[in-house]
């Protein structure tokens, strides 16, 4: 009895085992049950935006890029074209090849590292000048530009020196008058004849002054031997200017002159002699420059035009690489000169040099070159 039990037992689990196998097995394969795989539709792509650096002011051609006109904004990626600048490292310290509007998206091919990759309007001189400034261009001989040595870039002060006359406010002419003495023919009578003063000049002298004389006891009138001397002044004028250029400036033409293509191969051309057996004649030395152009503040230039103009003579000192010091000076004159350091007036004495020495000049030496006439 208990041995059927146990049989029955046994016989149960088996039979639920296979029933909990069938049902398994019909909710794994069976088409539309819940356990089964269900079909979706592939998923969207998502766009990942990129930052492209912008210029948010105008910007003039051959302009340096600073952060204050660069900013970024955010485009599609798949707007993306090769060459947008991405990184405003990229983009700082460099120009603009030409005039970029705001909003504008930098590509490389926009920028250059130098002036020489800028586009061909335009003059590259104008990008050496700082905002604020302007260039002009002043006469110089080897004497005031301290025999030739300044170059592009060096820095300079400007001196300036200048002569002064007394003049007669009314005439605005050099002191002293001429005068002439007036003789009074007399008025005619009104009744017989025109009413006016005839007179007659005579005698054209320099204005001169009564001046007592000890010797005669009385009072002679007394005039220059000599027109007016002016009296000269030199004093700095500008200090720190930056050299744009020494000479004149190479024309459009001689700019591409300049840039022509080499020979192929690089290989330069013989020399003339060598090509035909004749001598090359002797190369011309170069012009020495007249002019040197300076950048200055614009009152700076206006003063610089009146001077020219009006007869002074601009002396330059050239400063050292690094220095941006400045120096109040003392305006020159004659008293200053005598009293700063310490020249005497000679006194009168009863002999001198012989020959007669009117004039300072330099003495003759043997290695001198005479200018030809």
């Amino acid at each position: 009895m208990r041995r059927s039990r146990i049989f029955l037992l046994l016989a149960l689990i088996v039979i639920l085992g296979l029933a909990a196998v069938y049902f398994f097995a019909q909710g794994l394969f069976t088409p539309g049950t819940p356990n089964a795989p269900v079909a979706t539709n592939p998923p969207t792509p998502t766009t990942v935006p990129v930052k492209v650096v912008i210029v948010i002011q105008k910007v003039g051609r051959g302009v340096i890029l600073t952060p204050e006109v660069l900013d970024q904004v955010e485009i599609s990626e798949d707007l993306l074209v090769p060459g947008m600048i991405t990184n405003k490292d990229e983009a700082l310290q460099r120009r603009a090849k030409f005039d970029l509007d705001p909003g504008t998206i930098l590509m490389g091919n926009m920028l250059t590292d130098s002036v020489a990759g800028l586009s061909s309007s335009g003059s590259d001189w104008a990008m050496e000048i700082d905002n604020g400034m302007v260039a002009v261009s002043i006469p110089i001989s080897r004497l005031s530009s301290v025999s030739y040595a300044p170059r592009r870039g060096d820095h300079v002060n400007v001196i300036a020196a200048l002569n002064f006359v007394d003049l007669d406010t009314a005439f605005q002419s050099k002191l002293p008058n001429n005068v002439a003495s007036v003789i009074a023919q007399g008025v005619q009578n009104p009744q017989t004849g025109p009413d006016y003063l005839t007179v007659q000049l005579q005698g054209t002298n320099l204005e001169g002054r009564l001046q007592e004389d000890a010797t005669l006891g009385g009072k002679i009138y007394v005039f220059p031997s000599e027109p007016q001397r002016a009296r000269m002044v030199a004093q700095t004028l500008i200090e720190n200017v930056k050299v744009l250029q020494v000479g004149d400036f190479p024309l459009p033409e001689a700019e591409k002159n300049a840039s022509a293509t080499p020979t192929p191969g690089g290989t330069p051309a013989a020399p003339v002699e060598q090509q035909s057996g004749v001598a090359s004649p002797t190369p011309t030395p170069p012009a020495l420059p007249d002019v040197i152009t300076l950048i200055v503040s614009p009152q700076d230039a206006v003063t610089l035009n009146y001077l020219i103009y009006s007869g002074a003579q601009l002396t330059l000192a050239l400063r050292s690489t690094n220095d941006t010091t400045t120096a109040k000076t003392e305006a020159v004159t004659l008293q200053y000169l005598l009293e700063r350091y310490n020249i005497p007036i000679p006194v009168k004495l009863p002999f001198g040099f012989e020959p007669r020495v009117d004039t300072l000049k330099s003495p003759a030496l043997p290695n001198d070159v005479t200018p030809t006439p």
